[in-house]
């Protein structure tokens, strides 16, 4: 199949979704085509079957913000029209279905039909689609794409509660390359980081006030006041400011690093004991599912898809938002006892294993072809 991929192409969770799933697809001899306004982070190469094209949004003082959804539509009918694609595939409703609509409206004046895949992803229901200004388009695009797929069960309840939807949804998790960490033995350089006798505690995520940073400092608190232990936090966004200033007024600035978009999350995973993700939202969580891959353990709230990935009493623990003592206690209680310790990190493993890829890539590509054949 010749198969064009709309996506953002930052790394947040729908784009690094997106974006193995077309390097997947690639591999598996599909042709795929990423549309986006840049190449996206984990597209690292391109092939023969592996395509970007780049999306410009021309500058006109005629208008305040640029239109991106027009710019993204004609480039989908230019993609389309050249490549002779057989499907198109849109992460997040608003605006890639939106504007994939517009591109099947401008197809069909010429005979053309391209079915569209919509997978929905998170913030586009719970927070963008919610808004009075977008529900409407929101609803519109989800009604008329052709299979409309969704990355948790409990993200499929949201928007079937939110949006008068008529489409059936169909859960397809978010996944992991499993072959990827077959050899996860070999040895990694803790000492680049901490000392032998520490703890290495991680957060990763895009630092929005969702994700809850202090909550994962305050945990972290409580751990290294009982124990030698340092805390990695991952990424880039609007708390992190905050975050240091709290870091820095609970004296914990020689226990805590802020790493920035780190292009190197497998080996920080790989020396962790222990995984943070305190979030208000998770429609998914991604970082959950990477961590225990890594045989990481994970404390979590229990909001969203998180209960469908992480295991409470097996894999790590589910609290409610803002239980930070709670957390603080189950952390401690794991990390202070090495036997049970070591049997959540595998049982974090094995978990992560159920969310293979290639069981997860089948999915998507008998979805496509019963796009194709509607």
């Amino acid at each position: 199949m010749k198969i064009a991929i709309v996506c953002y192409p930052t790394f947040g969770g729908s784009g690094v979704v997106a974006t193995e799933l077309g390097i997947a697809l690639s591999q598996s001899g599909h042709q795929v085509h990423f549309v986006t306004y840049h190449q996206p982070v984990r597209l690292e190469s391109l092939n023969d079957n592996l395509y970007f094209h780049e999306v410009h949004v021309p500058e006109y003082d005629l208008f305040k913000y640029q239109p991106y959804e027009l710019a993204l539509s004609s480039k989908l009918v230019d993609v389309i029209k050249s490549y002779q694609i057989d499907v198109l595939h849109v992460h997040y409703a608003i605006p890639h279905a939106y504007a994939a609509y517009m591109a099947r409206k401008m197809l069909e004046d010429q005979g053309i039909r391209i079915p569209i895949v919509t997978t929905l992803h998170g913030t586009d229901i719970t927070l963008v689609g919610s808004h009075p200004f977008y529900k409407s388009a929101v609803t519109f695009s989800i009604n008329h794409s052709d299979i409309v797929t969704s990355v948790s069960q409990s993200l499929k309840e949201d928007t079937l509660r939110h949006f008068k939807i008529k489409k059936e949804i169909h859960v397809i998790p978010n996944f992991i390359d499993v072959s990827k960490y077959q050899n996860m033995d070999m040895p990694c350089s803790r000492e680049l980081i901490a000392q032998k006798e520490e703890k290495v505690i991680t957060h990763i995520s895009n630092l929005r006030p969702l994700k809850r940073l202090s909550d994962v400092i305050h945990v972290f608190k409580a751990i290294a006041d009982q124990m030698p232990a340092k805390l990695m936090i991952v990424g880039e966004g609007p708390e992190k400011a905050k975050a240091v200033r709290l870091v820095s007024k609970l004296k914990l600035d020689r226990k805590v690093a802020f790493l920035g978009k780190s292009l190197e999350i497998d080996k920080i995973l790989c020396y962790s004991d222990l995984f943070l993700l305190p979030s208000e939202k998770e429609s998914f969580g991604l970082a959950a599912l990477e961590a225990m891959i890594h045989k990481v353990p994970v404390i979590s709230t229990n909001v969203g898809g998180l209960p469908e990935v992480n295991i409470h009493g097996k894999t790590g623990y589910l609290f409610p938002i803002g239980a930070v003592d709670e957390m603080a206690n189950a952390a401690l209680g794991l990390l202070q006892d090495s036997k049970k310790l070591k049997a959540f990190k595998q049982a974090a493993f094995d978990q992560a294993k159920t969310f293979d890829l290639h069981v997860v890539l089948e999915k998507y590509e008998a979805i496509y072809q019963a796009a194709i054949n509607e």
